[in-house]
């Protein structure tokens, strides 16, 4: 049965940072995303990373603070924050996929439940 459960998440201050974790089990996916949700918004693509090769894209509001990778090893994959911001606040879900990298949450297999951020002004 496949799993993926964040963990990480939590209240920080503007400024501060927050490492996300996605824990995989049942199989391995060729491309793992991040997408998050604030209240009352649509859910967003964040950031993706491909398994074997490790190739990543971000999204714009979060590029040069944001940084996807994994521990083939632990089959996990990890979302460093850094220079968090309020707007950074929202629920963060990761996704995982076996075709092709995308930003799309409508082409995403499996979901995580999600782990709260908080960003505090």
């Amino acid at each position: 049965q496949v799993q993926l459960v964040e963990s990480g998440g939590g209240l920080v201050q503007a400024g501060g940072s927050l490492r996300l974790s996605c824990a995989a089990s049942g199989r391995t996916f060729s491309v793992y995303d991040w997408f998050r949700q604030a209240p009352g918004k649509e859910r967003e693509f964040v950031a993706a990373i491909t398994w074997n090769e490790g190739s990543t894209f971000y999204a714009d509001s979060v590029q040069g603070r944001f940084t996807i990778s994994r521990d083939n090893a632990k089959n996990t994959v990890y979302l460093q924050m850094n220079s968090l911001k309020p707007e950074d606040t929202a629920v963060y879900y990761c996704a995982a996929t076996s075709r092709f990298i995308t930003v799309v949450a409508s082409r995403m297999d499996y979901w995580g439940k999600g782990t709260l951020v908080t960003v505090s002004s």
